[in-house]
């Protein structure tokens, strides 16, 4: 690789920051579901309303996401990365101090609010600091594989807090939060908004979103708890809402997300790629820690040490998937990933009473490598050939796919497990049932990054050249 393509000190310390800062929003998020049975012997949660402890987290992010991308376009990137890293950090450390169910609620929603301005903003930096070409890509796979890192290490670290006490699963992240912030102050390079911000924020089309995510997946959440026909009153009004927010971003001046952008079929497909991923994975980790700490009494440690094996990917996303990504290609390697999730959930729907840590081994290992290879290339098909001052928005948008994905896959899996479940509690056909929707996530998934593969020469033959030249 030529000189000039390499990252210089001043910019591996740069891309160290940013990917600290979404590492934290990974293991952050990782952490939650492994603590989530203690907050409910603590707080005294019933099952339908823990699930809320993570998907108000994930609602807010979701829903807010795109005018976070919006306003990091037109306020300044480093200004709302540091802003609202800040304001992560005061609400984390508020959630470690709730005595009620709803107090800890209304910080995961703020909480996730934070991170949906501050995300965007970390990811548009290094898309507009890096050269696009191999040293974006390059950076790109290497804060894919810190965030794919997050999401599993925060598995085995939310066990080992969680045994001293679930509190400090909030604490520790104030506590890095607080790390980020001062190394950032010092390193994220200053940036000039692209424009003036009168009239930039689409607050109707943020609003109507962010409703509409709400009742599309509280109507899921409550299925099995209410009338049919409260489910479609419920489901309809959340479409509805979604109806309006398209209408709004035709009209609007300024719009939240310029809809032109959803046509690019390959920027599409990455979205609905990235949002079936999610589904799959944080729908499984649900079951997984459901079936190790409830039905198998196994220590919150325990399931942390057995979940382990998932941060495997934190050393395959920057090491292995760049060399498939140039030897077969960026669509092949997605589709490649999400197969291999398909895989490791099917093989644990033979999930049994008494199983064995080495029974459980190959999903965790083909799940860890799954996610590997499908997290760091749907980032790049999700921002490749955007314009710079769309590099927020487009961020924004895999964003709100990646949360979208993670509360709805959550949301249905809480539904059937619930739904199947006896007067003792969730068993294993609650479980194998409720395994079948991450394995509908993956399927679905490969089905639509499939179908770009036909067209390779107009889709990933840009990422693919590039990535050729490192």
């Amino acid at each position: 690789m030529a000189t000039s393509d390499r990252l210089t000190a001043r910019g591996w310390a740069i891309l160290i920051v940013l990917s600290s800062a979404i590492f934290l929003e990974g293991i952050d998020i990782a952490m939650m579901g492994v603590a989530l049975p203690s907050i409910r012997a603590d707080l005294g949660l019933s099952t339908s309303s823990l699930q809320w402890v993570v998907s108000a987290y994930v609602l807010g992010y979701g829903g807010f996401v795109l005018l976070g991308g919006r306003a990091s376009d037109l306020l300044g990137r480093r200004r709302m990365f540091l802003l609202w890293l800040t304001v992560f950090l005061l609400f984390s450390g508020l959630g470690g101090l709730a005595t009620d169910g709803w107090m800890l609620v209304v910080a995961r929603f703020v909480t996730g609010v934070a991170a949906a301005f501050m995300t965007p903003a970390g990811l548009s930096i290094i898309t507009t600091t890096f050269a696009e070409g191999p040293q974006r890509n390059r950076a790109l796979l290497v804060y894919a594989g810190i965030a794919a890192g997050g999401f599993s290490l925060g598995m085995v670290t939310g066990g080992l807090l969680t045994s001293i006490d679930w509190r400090w699963v909030f604490f520790a992240p104030v506590i890095m939060a607080a790390l980020i912030l001062a190394a950032a102050v010092r390193l994220v390079p200053r940036d000039t908004p692209a424009t003036s911000a009168a009239g930039g924020y689409d607050l109707q089309g943020t609003l109507s979103l962010t409703g509409a995510m709400l009742l599309l997946v509280y109507s899921v959440v409550m299925l099995p708890d209410v009338s049919a026909g409260q489910t479609a009153a419920t489901a309809a009004a959340g479409v509805a809402l979604l109806v309006l927010f398209v209408t709004i971003e035709r009209r609007s001046r300024t719009p939240l997300l310029r809809l032109g952008l959803l046509r690019s079929a390959p920027l599409l497909r990455a979205n609905l790629g990235a949002l079936l991923l999610l589904a799959g994975f944080f729908g499984f980790q649900f079951i997984a820690v459901l079936y190790l700490q409830e039905f198998r009494g196994w220590s919150e440690l325990q399931t942390g040490l057995a979940l382990m094996i998932l941060g495997l990917d934190a050393i395959l996303a920057p090491t292995l998937t760049p060399v498939l990504v140039r030897r077969f290609g960026n669509g092949r390697v997605i589709v490649a990933g999400l197969a291999l999730s398909a895989v490791a959930y099917a093989l644990f729907l033979r999930v049994g009473a008494d199983w064995t840590y080495a029974a459980m081994l190959p999903t965790f290992l083909l799940l860890s490598t799954a996610f590997a290879l499908a997290y760091g290339p749907l980032t790049i098909a999700a921002t490749d050939g955007v314009a710079e001052h769309e590099q927020g928005v487009a961020g924004g948008v895999l964003t709100t796919s990646f949360q979208f994905g993670a509360a709805l896959g959550l949301a249905v899996v809480t539904a059937v497990v619930v739904g199947r479940s006896g007067t003792d509690g969730a068993g294993l056909d609650a479980f194998r049932t409720a395994l079948l929707v991450p394995l509908a996530a993956a399927a679905l998934g490969i089905l639509v990054t499939a179908s770009g593969l036909r067209r390779r020469g107009t889709t990933s033959a840009p990422a693919e050249a590039v990535l050729e030249r490192t």
